[in-house]
């Protein structure tokens, strides 16, 4: 009996000791688990931290939520402080107001997210809040999880995650994930409040392209770059023609719709890499990466022909719009320009020259003719 009693005793033992390392080895787990979450945290945070560029930075946060968290999508609502007080859908490619999808600033789930802090599902909130107009907007997304992003006392923003891949038979976010989300939330609340002020103090309020200042460090960093590549960039200046009869004749009202339709057609002809800016007054520059004479003719010309034909209506009142236009090229060879702003004077003197001779039409300078063009 004795012996019996020695083996269970023993067999006790062995089974405590084995499910003791099971424990050890599991925490040991858990440990090396959060070491590699931290560690993905920082590069992270690095990631956030070295994109100022807005567009950019929102497709960063995107990937990385759907890296980390498994998801097919992420959708980011950035509140819009200075206009309008909403939370506005910054990751639908869209850029006319009207067609914007917004959540209000005044939406009780907006309130109810700041107040707590913490990601929900819309199933979780639907018992929380009565919001319907904010969950028609949501579910259109197919969230999984809703995940504030607070900064500064502020709910500066929304991130929805989407879609969850299935991984072993689970779709529902443990806490360990909710905390890791909000983790990542607080770093990408941050990065999004500098890329937005940034964006927002480089951006002409009214015509919504770049200033100035932003559109000579551009162009500073285009020409490094095609000296170094021997590659060919490009300058197109416009200006609108008799520009002071519209705020004369019609208002400065009118005179401000002439400017803001203009932009838009400009930044509809031209690529996502190219960069447009209000100059000044009515005037406006265009930088063109990898583009010699003949591409960046064609898209002046191509402009300036949208315009022309455009039907600029104010006040029920069909107006007739036209703009002049100079080309400058960058070549090695032909145009070895030093400095941006040196670079910008040739395309005005191209302007000059289109006005000089009617109007209505775009020259290139020719490098070769001192204070001339073709």
């Amino acid at each position: 009996m004795s012996d019996i009693l020695e083996v269970k005793q023993f067999e006790n033992k062995k089974t405590a000791e084995e499910l003791g390392d099971n424990a050890v080895i599991q925490q040991s787990l858990q440990y090396e688990k959060r070491i590699y979450d931290l560690e993905q945290m920082i590069d992270i945070a690095k990631s956030f931290c070295s994109t100022l560029n807005f567009a950019n930075l929102l497709e960063s946060i995107g990937y990385v939520c759907m890296a980390q968290m498994h998801v097919l999508g992420a959708a980011i609502f950035v509140r819009d402080f200075i206009s309008s007080d909403n939370f506005i859908l910054e990751t639908s490619g869209k850029s006319d107001d009207e067609d914007r999808v917004v959540i209000s600033g005044s939406s009780p789930m907006a309130a109810m997210l700041f107040e707590e802090q913490k990601p929900f599902s819309l199933e979780e909130i639907k018992l929380l809040v009565n919001d319907s107009e904010a969950f028609e907007v949501l579910e259109n997304l197919s969230p999984s999880l809703i995940v504030p992003l607070i900064h500064k006392a502020h709910l500066a923003g929304i991130l929805v995650l989407q879609e969850r891949i299935k991984i072993e038979d689970e779709t529902l976010y443990t806490e360990y994930e909710r905390n890791q989300i909000m983790e990542i939330a607080s770093l990408a609340s941050v990065a999004v409040n500098n890329a937005s002020m940034l964006e927002k103090s480089t951006t002409d309020m009214m015509t919504h392209l770049k200033l100035k200042y932003f559109f000579f460090n551009a162009l500073a960093e285009s020409l490094d770059n095609a000296k170094a590549t021997d590659s060919h960039i490009a300058v197109l200046m416009f200006d609108i023609d008799f520009f002071k009869k519209f705020n004369d004749n019609y208002g400065h009202e009118c005179g401000d719709f002439a400017l803001i339709t203009v932009a838009n057609i400009i930044k509809d002809n031209l690529r996502e890499s190219d960069i447009a800016s209000r100059y000044g007054g009515e005037e406006f520059t265009v930088l063109l990466n990898n583009s010699g004479k003949k591409e960046a003719m064609l898209v002046a010309e191509r402009i300036r022909a949208a315009i022309e034909k455009f039907d600029f209506v104010y006040n029920d009142k069909h107006l007739h719009i036209t703009i002049s236009g100079g080309v400058s090229v960058f070549d090695k060879k032909k145009n070895p320009v030093e400095l941006p702003n040196e670079f910008v004077k040739q395309a005005d003197q191209g302007l000059y020259k289109s006005k000089s001779n009617g109007r209505n039409r775009i020259t290139f300078f020719n490098p070769k003719k001192s204070n001339s063009n073709e």
